[in-house]
């Protein structure tokens, strides 16, 4: 295996805005994405658990990626996680995202528990042999209910070159042992709204797709640990301890992360609408003072 060469950067994932009639809001979008690139983002992503894609019908997730597309109009790359649960569904969303000028995709395992190892490679690599980009395996067990190992994702790699990503909820001990034990087939991203990152850096992460609420303090924690910006680690470790009591805050559950997480870009970006999408467990009001204070510790974008 050759050691890949794929995208790398913070790549944040964009909160799915509704307006008050619980419709996709393109304003709030645009917001976001206009706000990512002027901070410098590596790239954006749209359709995971941020984007609420468990919660958008079939047209809502196509309409979120149209206007994804349109609003960045290629001033950034951008990937695509796909959901749908069965290979000809994941081959279809691929297609549509390739067309619309997605620079990678993520797949998401079918939500079906038990499911063996070698029934996931067969299911990905069919999808794999259709697309025209390339692809990431989303390796998230403990959220999905369905993971694989290194050494199926290594057959995966082997049998479909195009699998060269990864998007990975896992701390950095564990992403230096992926890497290894596949001989640094993949670019890994992790997640966990960016816990981690600087020993995920120097682990060997290639980059990290965390929320939106907090972007522009990982990227330039990522541009400082890799020479893009002057200091190293020292000036990243310090944007890192202020920013880490938010990220624990926001990872308590996805459920947190999309309600308090969402107040927090709300605050930070005026105009944003921060109100997630039913079923959700309704804000407290320490937890909105917790918020409010992680916000303007922050400041605005």
């Amino acid at each position: 295996m050759t050691q890949s060469s794929g995208p790398s950067g913070v790549y944040p994932m964009l909160f799915a805005p509704f307006d008050a009639s619980d419709r996709l809001d393109r304003a709030g979008l645009a917001l976001q994405i206009d706000a990512m690139i002027a901070h410098g983002v590596h790239g954006i992503a749209v359709l995971g658990l941020a984007s609420e894609g468990n919660k958008l019908t079939s047209g809502e997730r196509r309409q979120l990626v149209e206007w994804t597309a349109e609003l960045i109009a290629g001033r950034k790359s951008f990937c695509v996680t796909v959901l749908e649960a069965s290979p000809q569904g994941q081959i279809d969303a691929v297609r549509a995202a390739g067309a619309l000028g997605a620079g990678w995709v993520i797949l998401q395992p079918p939500p079906v528990r038990g499911v063996g190892e070698m029934a996931l490679v067969r299911f990905f690599g069919q999808v794999a042999d259709k697309a025209e980009v390339p692809v990431a395996i989303q390796v998230a067990p403990e959220y999905l209910g369905v993971g694989m190992s290194a050494a199926g994702l290594a057959t995966l790699h082997r049998n479909h070159a195009n699998v060269s990503l990864l998007k990975v909820e896992t701390g950095a001990i564990d992403v230096a042992r992926l890497r290894d034990a596949t001989d640094g087939a993949f670019a890994i991203f992790t997640g966990r709204a960016g816990i981690g990152v600087v020993d995920a850096i120097k682990g060997g992460a290639a980059g990290i797709i965390p929320g939106a609420e907090s972007f522009d303090f990982l990227t330039r924690i990522f541009d400082t640990m890799t020479g893009r910006l002057p200091g190293g680690e020292a000036p990243a470790s310090e944007l890192y301890r202020r920013v880490l009591p938010l990220l624990v805050f926001l990872m308590d559950s996805i459920d947190n992360f999309l309600v308090y997480g969402k107040q927090v870009l709300g605050r930070r970006l005026p105009g944003f609408p921060p109100g997630p999408r039913l079923p959700f467990t309704p804000a407290t009001a320490f937890g909105e003072s917790l918020a409010r204070g992680y916000a303007d510790s922050l400041g605005p974008l």
